[in-house]
């Protein structure tokens, strides 16, 4: 059962990966956050609409520190996306596929938030891979604004005490 009696920052925190960025001019690589304090991490993709055939690519790496030293893919089989208009796209839809550390929505001419969830199972823990980083290569050849977070919950550290690993 859920306890309902915690706030929700007080279980979960809200990190940026990068910030508003034209996702056709440079590749935008998020902040490496360490899983060994959370439970769950979520992915999370903001963009604008932008141009047919100009499909964000979400990439999830995984590597030993902070810095991304030793990085390598780090693969799922799950995406949730909700593509279009907003507030009209209220159910999230489930994208399967076949393992990989990539997922291509075609969601371009549309606004969308696409999300991927990870556990601190789904890393090489026992090589010493606890830190994870969400990353949108170049984004084809015209303009999209895009804005990628991570919503860390199941948090094993008080929230007044956030270490310096999370990040």
């Amino acid at each position: 059962m859920t306890d309902f009696n915690h706030e929700f920052l007080e279980i979960a925190d809200i990190v940026p990966a990068f910030v508003p960025a034209d996702l056709h001019t440079s590749a935008n690589s998020g902040q490496w956050i360490d899983m060994k304090y959370i439970g769950r991490l979520l992915c999370v993709l903001f963009k604008a609409a932008g141009t047919a055939g100009d499909d964000p690519v979400i990439t999830l790496k995984q590597a030993t520190n902070n810095a991304g030293a030793g990085a390598k893919s780090l693969t799922f089989t799950r995406a949730r996306t909700k593509i279009g208009v907003i507030g009209s796209t209220p159910q999230w839809t489930i994208a399967t596929q076949a393992a990989a550390n990539t997922f291509t929505p075609t969601s371009a001419a549309s606004p969308g938030l696409i999300a991927v969830e990870v556990q601190p199972t789904d890393l090489d823990l026992n090589n010493g891979f606890n830190f994870v980083q969400m990353s949108i290569p170049i984004t084809g050849t015209n303009p999209q604004l895009g804005a990628a977070f991570y919503l860390a919950y199941g948090i094993k550290y008080a929230q007044s005490t956030t270490p310096n690993e999370l990040i």
